[in-house]
């Protein structure tokens, strides 16, 4: 039975998992986690300490899982797929961009990494065994330091030409609104990101603004609807031009749960006209904070092109980075009538 190593880069702490098939009569069970761990991810003392303490992660887990045969990492922000150097980390301090963040990774553990970004690790992850699996084509959303988001479209993780499609988050919802972390003013993440809740609603914590929301404060029920409202805006763009099967929200933040959810799906509904009501259903993601490590140890194990697990395990991973989408065909010639 192969084993799959994944690692989730989060700003407080680094987790991972071990993937692998549960042992089943004829050795084919399903896929799941058979072990996890998580450390701080000590951000303030910069790169090379962060990038050794991912190492570290994967290793306690190889120590006690020996027999790894691949590896995926995800990452929160951008980074070239050639090279594997980060470009922008908006959220996370330090000079980050131009660090070779994968082969530094790869050198500690002893083995090729494939690097993803969280957000896309997320919506692999959900899509293939948790609340969008059985789907086609799943948009994924989570919620918390930043607003991150992926696509699946016809059961294949879309990375487009560049490799960073899917940034939901960075949608222009107000034109001349704040300036974002990415450097465009009024995106949906600067709108919508657990500081703005906490800041916008008079609290600590965004987790503290929609308890008093629900407690029927006003400032804290002003500041969620502000956040709703830049998100429904977001999904509802994507959901009009995919049409997906579900969209699926996480994160941090999404443990607010109906609070945050059930007047996001209103919002969305109000704002996609031109489809059946409930025809996408916008579902709370199953996998909990582990679903990062989980995405990143799937795509590291080749499962991500698929958007489902292969009836056998795959080969191992290789370290290069993942051809781009295909140029659309040209439209045939118009028959005459």
């Amino acid at each position: 039975m192969s084993r799959h190593l994944g690692l989730d880069l989060g700003g407080t702490n680094i987790k991972a998992v071990v993937l692998g098939r549960n042992e089943g009569p004829d050795g084919d069970g399903d896929l799941g986690v058979i072990a996890s761990t998580s450390i701080a991810t000590a951000a303030d003392r910069g790169p090379a300490v962060v990038a050794q303490r991912i190492v570290a992660a994967g290793r306690e887990l190889a120590a006690s899982h020996p027999g790894l045969t691949t590896a995926g990492l995800g990452v929160p922000g951008l980074f070239n797929r050639d090279t594997g150097r980060i470009e922008l980390f908006p959220n996370l301090p330090g000079p980050w961009a131009g660090f070779p963040l994968r082969e530094r990774v790869g050198e500690g553990l002893g083995m090729p990494v494939a690097m993803i970004n969280d957000a896309r690790a997320f919506v692999v992850a959900e899509a293939t065994l948790g609340a969008g699996r059985g789907c086609r084509t799943v948009v994924g959303v989570t919620l918390g330091t930043g607003v991150g988001g992926g696509v699946i479209v016809d059961g294949r993780l879309h990375l487009g030409a560049t490799g960073t499609a899917g940034e939901i988050g960075h949608q222009t919802i107000e034109p001349d609104g704040p300036r974002c972390g990415c450097g465009n003013r009024g995106c949906a993440e600067r709108l919508a990101q657990a500081e703005t809740i906490a800041r916008q609603g008079g609290r600590a914590t965004a987790e503290e603004v929609f308890a008093a929301a629900t407690a029927g404060d006003a400032r804290a029920r002003a500041a969620v609807d502000g956040a709703v409202r830049a998100l429904a805006i977001a999904i509802a763009n994507v959901v009009t031009v995919l049409v997906p099967d579900a969209v699926i929200v996480g994160g941090g933040m999404a443990g607010a749960n109906e609070t945050l959810l059930e007047p996001l799906r209103a919002a969305v509904r109000e704002r996609t006209p031109l489809l059946p009501e409930g025809r996408v259903p916008i579902l709370a993601a199953r996998l909990g904070p582990t679903a990062g490590a989980i995405g990143a140890a799937l795509a590291g194990g080749g499962f991500a092109g698929s958007g489902q697990p292969p009836a056998a395990d795959p080969p191992p991973a290789v370290d290069r980075a993942p051809a781009a989408d295909p140029p659309p065909a040209a439209d045939p010639p118009a028959r005459a009538r």
